[in-house]
């Protein structure tokens, strides 16, 4: 692995990866030179990066100076197991809806107060939509958005009205009251809509998925079709995928 991060115009991002890949199952402790040598970076250069990362809790720095990895690594990377299994239990559920609807169809978890996206089947002939893996939508705008607000504590709410609803097109919800009327309809029929809230021409349909054994909703299975399609026709078969996606989760 040495040498990797001496090439001209390394990011920061890059050479900070460098440094944490040098920690493996065979060497979780190491020193400041070890890092250093191992990841081809100077002294002075690693010394900074290291500094950064126990500030932020990535790394540990252990009593005799030594370091290893920290505790916020261990959370994170438990985030995505769970969602690792999430779309693994998610994804022929998926298949099978997109097949019976040539429809996108969407795996959305919350991410603070946005919907994060972490699996999406779609074709040629499904409606264009600007969502990828990786990226997100706000809660307010979107049937999955609107899902998991409905299903999360009080205070997602409130700190996502803080931030201010923006009005996305003309029928976007940004008025408080409204929104939380919707809420209510969300947790009573377990289905949210959204009617072009999102981009004009675009409509969408979205069903929790819930962990039965905590009785958590850890994700939202959305629909996106194109304006003119019939939400209510479609609502069913959602709601049927995120239940059997549900049933597999434990």
């Amino acid at each position: 692995m040495a040498g990797r991060t001496s090439t001209p115009g390394a990011t920061v991002t890059g050479r900070v990866f460098t440094v944490l890949e040098t920690f493996a199952a065979e060497r979780p402790i190491q020193s400041l030179t070890e890092v250093s040598h191992r990841s081809g970076l100077p002294l002075s250069t690693t010394r900074r990066l290291i500094g950064e990362l126990v500030a932020q809790g990535a790394l540990e720095r252990l009593p005799n100076g030594t370091y290893r990895v920290g505790i916020r690594l261990w959370q994170l990377g438990s985030i995505a197991l769970q969602q690792r299994g999430l779309r693994e239990a998610a994804f022929p559920s998926m298949n099978d809806l997109y097949e019976a609807t040539r429809e996108n169809v969407e795996l959305m978890v919350l991410d603070g107060t946005a919907a994060l996206c972490v699996e999406k089947v779609y074709g040629r002939t499904s409606v264009p939509s600007d969502t990828k893996v990786g990226s997100f939508v706000p809660l307010h705008a979107s049937s999955v958005g609107k899902v998991l607000l409905a299903f999360s504590a009080r205070e997602v709410l409130e700190r996502t009205i803080d931030r201010g609803l923006e009005r996305r097109t003309p029928l976007t919800l940004v008025e408080p009251e409204r929104l939380a009327a919707a809420l209510t309809d969300v947790r009573r029929s377990r289905v949210a809509f959204a009617r072009q809230e999102m981009a004009l021409g675009v409509v969408a349909v979205a069903s929790p998925i819930i962990n039965r054994t905590t009785g958590e909703v850890v994700a939202a299975l959305g629909l996106i079709a194109r304006a003119g399609t019939s939400l209510e026709r479609l609502a069913p078969a959602v709601h049927t995928a995120a239940l059997g996606i549900s049933r597999l989760l434990r």
